[in-house]
């Protein structure tokens, strides 16, 4: 029996190294593939957010620490939106952050600024504007969208299927529903929940399956909303939460 060619010696790798050899000749690149390796966000990274930061606060007049809950980029990038024209927003590091705008009144890189920087902790980030206070009060105040919760976010309500037919489902659904652990059969045609069926529970994270079967009925129970946390300018500091301790801010 002649041998078989698909097998020969060093075949395999004299392709391999005749294509390395074309990456080569083209930068380590065809087409999307890339073999370069991804650099890290290093030192030069933080320094860039850092001048970025203390830039923007030399040229506008007021800084605000803010927080946000169910960050959606999305909806985030559009209400950015409102600002685009006199005002930069920062989200990263808290601890860079800090750094930028100074940890103490010792390295403060204006008198009082420190002040907001005690209070970028947690889901926080940063406005830099000219925007007439009132105005960024307004435009805060007002924002507020509903969303579909993720997977391993906490149910802010219970909710629960009673048993009986499911119409808002098709019948090629019954299948997929059975998987995310629904009690479901098909009775002529229609999906029919055979046992009451709790989907999530208040308080408690939410499974991969129960995030899916949210989704499904349509329930948004995550609500992304920005929270203002203080003001500072050259003239005045405010705190807008009433249970922060202004003596443990003003402390260095």
């Amino acid at each position: 029996m002649p041998k078989s060619k698909r097998d020969r010696p060093g075949q395999n790798s004299f392709f391999l190294d005749s294509f390395m050899v074309l990456l080569s000749e083209n930068d380590t690149e065809l087409g999307s593939f890339t073999l370069s390796k991804t650099k890290k966000k290093g030192r030069e990274h933080k320094e860039c957010i850092v001048n970025g930061i203390r830039e923007a606060v030399e040229k506008y007049s007021s800084v605000y620490v803010f927080s946000f809950e169910n960050m959606r980029n999305i909806k985030f990038k559009e209400f950015r939106q409102q600002f685009r024209h006199n005002g930069r927003f920062f989200l990263g590091s808290n601890k860079v952050m800090q750094v930028a705008l100074g940890r103490s009144a010792s390295d403060e890189i204006h008198p009082g600024i420190f002040k907001a920087s005690k209070l970028l902790h947690g889901d926080a980030g940063l406005l830099v504007t000219d925007m007439p206070k009132e105005d960024v009060e307004s435009l805060f105040n007002a924002y507020e969208d509903s969303d579909f919760s993720r997977t391993g976010s906490t149910a802010v309500e219970t909710v629960e299927l009673k048993e009986g037919p499911l119409e808002q489902f098709t019948h090629e659904m019954e299948p997929f529903l059975r998987k995310q652990g629904m009690p479901v059969r098909l009775n002529k045609g229609t999906v029919e929940l055979l046992s009451d069926f709790v989907v999530c529970e208040e308080g408690k994270p939410l499974s991969p399956e129960s995030s899916r079967i949210l989704r499904l009925l349509g329930i948004k129970l995550a609500t992304f909303k920005l929270n203002l946390v203080c003001r500072w300018s050259p003239s005045d500091f405010e705190l807008y939460r009433e249970r922060l301790d202004l003596s443990n801010v003003e402390t260095s």
